[in-house]
């Protein structure tokens, strides 16, 4: 059974900066595309980020450009989400997920397009 767990959630304040991971076993890490959501309370679930197989291209969600950051490390098969200039908007949970695409392409925004997902860890931005 594949599994993506991520780590590292918690609360901070408006202003502060939080790192999430994503850590990945029974699959193939290289062979996906790996993409960042949230979904707050009463909200839909929404794409904040995506990185390549390759590592090379990277898509942001308007609201987040600027200050998240998605990276990947396949050593550790870990994909990360560093959060700066939080918000009390970007409060949500905030899950993983694996899209098998090619090398190249650029990461899928659309959650319907990720064939696992992870539980999700939160965040909390106080003001």
């Amino acid at each position: 059974q594949v599994l993506l767990v991520e780590s590292g959630g918690g609360s901070v304040q408006a202003g502060g900066s939080l790192r999430v991971s994503c850590t990945v076993s029974r699959l193939t890490f290289n062979n996906y595309a790996m993409g960042w959501f949230r979904q707050a309370p009463g909200k839909e679930r929404e794409f904040v980020a995506g990185i390549s197989r390759s590592g090379r291209v990277t898509v942001y969600a308007d609201s987040v450009k600027g200050r998240f950051t998605i990276s990947r490390d396949s050593a550790k098969n870990t994909v990360y989400l560093q959060m700066n200039s939080l918000k009390p908007e970007d409060t949500a949970v905030y899950s993983c997920a694996a899209d098998y695409r090619e090398y190249w392409a650029i990461p899928n925004r659309g959650l319907n397009e990720y064939n696992y997902w992870g539980q999700g860890t939160q965040v909390t931005v106080s003001s």
